[in-house]
């Protein structure tokens, strides 16, 4: 577990609005959370809840709407020039399709050295080489592969070409978007043994955006739920699988499968369908779905607040829903 308190990254009231026809999306609707130095943050959700645009915003893959995004105390959202460009070196991305996110007519030492190539480093006859051949070697590439195209390799080499990528330039942090939903369940299991392994030896932060809650478990210091563009609980990960206070967290833990014929458990099943986000309705975004939902829920916006140390929860009655479901 990492150390409380010593944030590298720090998001205040993160917003990302998209112009459509109808009017505007709210993708992501006053976000604000941090990761502390060494951390795996997981975010979770169900699809378009707006976990993979909050990961593309905070490293300006995607421009704001408003709020502030702090790395080490510097402001990632209005920085420009030099600054961003060294912020953008300390900031990568594991994107969750390992083959979309590879240009086909590049080999995996090409694919590797562009980032060395774009930010001139290792410019030396053969530094660069030897680069390419250490992240080949810290991801698991066997050194056969070097010359090899995307469409030569599975899909756990690719994603681990895209993580030998993301380490090129060295980063603190990075944004794992869903890094292994795309490929089989044993190769998942050595994609996040690996990422785990990377994390202890070379000091990395990371957010790990997934819509599977049982994978974020095993990889996750923290857990934060969002739900149509908020985050409606935050807390360590054995509190909120131990006891989760929102009625939406409680949910989405309900539907996790257990590997055991004798064993039951009670379903809970969400009526409704998700509101939309061009018109997201007022008061509690999860009232209209909410078993537990009274006429303040659907006037009044909860606010996410501390429930205790920790521990925070954007519900009207968080702590009183037990008593309520007797």
């Amino acid at each position: 577990m990492v150390a409380v308190g010593n944030k590298l990254i720090e998001v205040n009231n993160l917003k990302k609005y998209f112009k459509t026809k109808r009017g505007m999306l709210h993708a992501v609707d006053d976000l604000s959370f941090h990761i502390d130095k060494g951390e795996t943050l997981g975010l979770v959700g169900e699809s378009g809840c707006g976990k993979s645009t909050t990961g593309r915003v905070l490293i300006r893959l995607l421009e704001a709407t408003a709020g502030q995004v702090l790395m080490d105390g510097e402001d990632v959202l209005s920085a420009s020039g030099k600054r961003l460009a060294n912020l953008r070196t300390k900031m990568q991305m594991v994107f969750q399709d390992p083959y979309s996110c590879l240009n086909p007519r590049m080999t995996v030492s090409e694919l590797i050295s562009e980032p060395l190539e774009v930010n001139n480093r290792y410019t030396g006859k053969t530094e660069r080489p030897a680069r390419i051949r250490e992240l080949m070697d810290i991801v698991g590439l066997a050194t056969r592969l070097t010359n090899a195209y995307p469409h030569e390799l599975d899909g756990g080499r690719r994603q681990r070409v895209g993580i030998a990528r993301a380490l090129a330039l060295n980063p603190e942090f990075i944004v794992q978007d869903e890094p292994v939903s795309a490929l089989d369940v044993c190769i998942q299991a050595q994609i996040l043994n690996l990422m785990k392994n990377l994390q202890k030896e070379l000091g990395l932060t990371y957010l790990f955006i997934s819509h599977d809650l049982s994978v974020v478990k095993h990889v996750s210091d923290r857990i934060a739920v969002m739900y149509l563009g908020s985050m409606v609980e935050l807390t360590d990960y054995r509190s909120i699988f131990k006891n989760p206070l929102h009625p939406y967290t409680q949910a989405l833990l309900s539907a996790i499968p257990i590997a055991k014929v004798d064993v039951d458990r009670d379903r809970i099943l969400l009526e409704g369908d998700v509101p939309s986000p061009i018109e997201p309705p007022a008061g509690c975004r999860f009232a209209g779905r909410c078993r537990f939902r009274q006429e303040r829920c659907t006037v009044e916006t909860p606010e996410l607040r501390q429930m205790e140390p920790g521990r925070w929860v954007a519900c009207h009655y968080a702590g009183q829903l037990e008593e309520r479901r007797a």
